[in-house]
Order: structure tokens, then sequence, then C-alpha cells
């Protein structure tokens, strides 16, 4: 299992804290995380559920992995109900099928898949409404769509063939570049703004943020040097995310107004991830600790961060733990954990 925003990041070198201040945080002790697999879900190390989005009335939406490796889609309701899905004609090969990857307030995904129907496999994007409709489209004229992000409006966000894209309801795409070698849309908010990256031609990356008038500001926090990855933006456009420097990766808060904040979780040594960001300010994501396992945390807007862990949660492997991946405006945070095998389960935690 691969994420996308995350490709350009190397999180094994050893991460020492040097010029970003290391915030304090808190172990929480009124934690309700409620664990969940969707039917079908493997059982072995690298197979299970992952969540991706969680919306605004705490429906949740993500992959699963078969014993055969196989992707299939679902959607959580609130009351605990799952749902799984396939988009007609998905590939059931060895990680491929169907990935949603966003899930709006009326329960519409977005996401994308692995056609068959072609001589050769190639990747398209869906919208599947919340009756259980599915739409497949391509966000450009180039083979490989990866649908990503979608408002409450209806508009998706994504890439094409190295392009950004933006669908509008009635179907219409544009497509956009921020980098002369790739762009690669990671969230979209109900204005229309779109916040991701780019790849220029120095093969670096760097954050950019379109207006809905498709005006592009690009940015790095101070002392980035090796890549800036924006992964959600706000109602108001305040923008959380992802640098590396040298020594690691570190996670950004970047204002409206374009002040950006630099942060660490204290007790992280091989990086802090920013994932999500809800309309109040509030952030979630992950850091790895000493034993390399991933542990959650959520920072309020005045900065106080609060970690937290799965109970029952294993790290066989670098790079698991509690991976939480995205937070809606009551504090809901949904992702997803490993156990002792190296199996990926969902959870919810509530406040």
């Amino acid at each position: 299992m691969k994420t996308t925003s995350f490709a350009f990041f190397s999180l094994v070198t050893l991460f020492v804290v040097t010029g970003i201040r290391a915030q304090t945080s808190r172990p929480t002790t009124q934690d309700r995380i409620i664990t969940f697999d969707a039917a079908g879900a493997g059982t072995d190390h690298g197979q299970g559920t992952v969540p991706r989005s969680i919306n605004s009335i705490g429906g949740v939406t993500g992959e699963y992995y078969d014993s055969s490796v196989a992707t299939h889609g679902f959607v959580r309701a609130s009351d605990g109900t799952i749902t799984t899905f396939d988009v007609p004609g998905a590939s059931r090969g060895n990680g491929q099928g169907t990935f949603p990857r966003s899930i709006n307030s009326s329960g519409t995904i977005a996401g994308f898949y692995y056609d068959t129907s072609h001589v050769v496999v190639s990747v398209r994007g869906f919208v599947r409404a919340a009756d259980g409709i599915i739409t497949t489209f391509d966000g450009g004229p180039n083979p490989g769509t990866v649908a990503i992000g979608i408002n409450d409006s209806g508009e998706i966000a994504g890439e094409n063939s190295s392009h950004g894209f933006v669908r509008a309801v009635d179907g219409t795409i544009t497509t956009f570049d921020a980098g002369s070698i790739a762009t690669v849309p990671t969230s979209i908010n109900q204005s229309g703004a779109i916040t991701g990256w780019y790849v220029d031609a120095s093969f670096l990356v760097h954050g950019f943020l379109r207006d809905k008038d498709g005006t592009i500001i690009k940015f790095d926090p101070q002392g980035a040097v090796s890549g800036t990855s924006p992964t959600s933006i706000n109602p108001s456009g305040a923008i959380a995310g992802i640098y590396s420097d040298a020594l690691g990766s570190h996670g950004f808060l970047r204002d409206k107004g374009g002040t950006i904040t630099k942060s660490d979780i204290q007790g992280a040594v091989f990086g802090t991830i920013f994932a999500g960001i809800n309309p109040s300010g509030a952030i979630t994501g992950y850091f790895f600790d000493s034993n390399s396992l991933g542990r959650g945390f959520v920072r309020a807007k005045s900065g106080t961060i609060t970690t937290f862990d799965v109970p029952g949660v294993g790290a066989p492997f670098f790079g698991d733990g509690t991976i939480p991946q995205s937070i809606n405006p009551s504090g809901e945070i949904t992702g997803y954990y490993t156990d002792a095998r190296g199996t990926y389960h969902g959870f919810l935690r509530q406040r």
C-alpha cells in the first residue's frame, strides 16, 4: 500500500529537531476509539481495511485489501453499517482495484480505479453518489486519472498524466499546471480552492494553492530542501502538510494569510506528518517514535497537542502503527492501524 502524497519523502533519516519548536504533547485519557473491518478484508500482513476520509456526519470511506491483495472500496455510515463496492470493470489484480479517496457531506465519494476495459490496464477517476450510482471519468485527454478530493458542492480535484485537474459538478474538466514536471492536487475546499504539490524542472517538490479563479500561489516553509507536500485545505483556506529538510520530515500549517508555522511532535524521531485539517483549524496526523511506531495526534488550533494510540496496535514493519488520515468538523478522526501481524484495521476516534 502506498500513499501518493508522501511519494517524495523518506522517513528513514534520523530525525533531530533543529530550529523547529518541538511541541509538548499530552496523552489523552478520554478517547473513545471504535475499530472496524470491511467484510472480505484480508487478515495477513499488508491486507486489511484502510479508511481515508471522514465527512461532517461521520461517514467514512476508504479501501480494503483482500486475501489476494486486490483492492475494493467501502463506505461506513455513522451507525456503523459498512457497504463494500467495486467500480464495474475494476481490475482484481494484486494491488489493483477500487480506491476511494474522499467523501463529502452528502455521502458522495471520489476516487480512482484500475480499468480493465482496454488492452492495457489504465487508471481512471470515479464518483459514487450516496445512492450507490457510480460515474467514471477521465481528467484529461491522456490515460491516468487519480481523483483525490471532493468538496460539498461536488467539485473534484486530482491529477491526470502529471497535470492537475478540477472537475465541475456538470462534468466539465479544467486542467492546470503549477510545475513543469508534475502537478498533484491533494485537497479542495468548499470555495473551490485547491492545494497540492508540484515538481519543478530540477525535480524538486513544492507546495501550491490554486484559487477558484485559477490563480496559483507557490510556497515552501523556510528551510525546506527536499520537498513540500500540502495534504489538506479547510474552508477558510488554511493548509496543513509536510515538508522535508536534511534532517527529516516535519509538519506545517499555512494560514489563509500565507504565514507558515512549522511544527514537530515531542518524541518524534523519524518524522511528523500533518494529514488533515478541519474547519476550526484542528489538525490530525501521526509521528514515528524511537521504536519506529506510528502514533496518532490531534493538534488544537491553540497548538495544544494530544497523542493517542489505538489499543492493540503493533508495528512489525517500519511505517506501521496508528495512522490518522482525516478529521471532520466535530473533531472525529478516522484512519488505520496495524496489529502485531501487520494487518490493517480501521478506526474512528470520537471526542
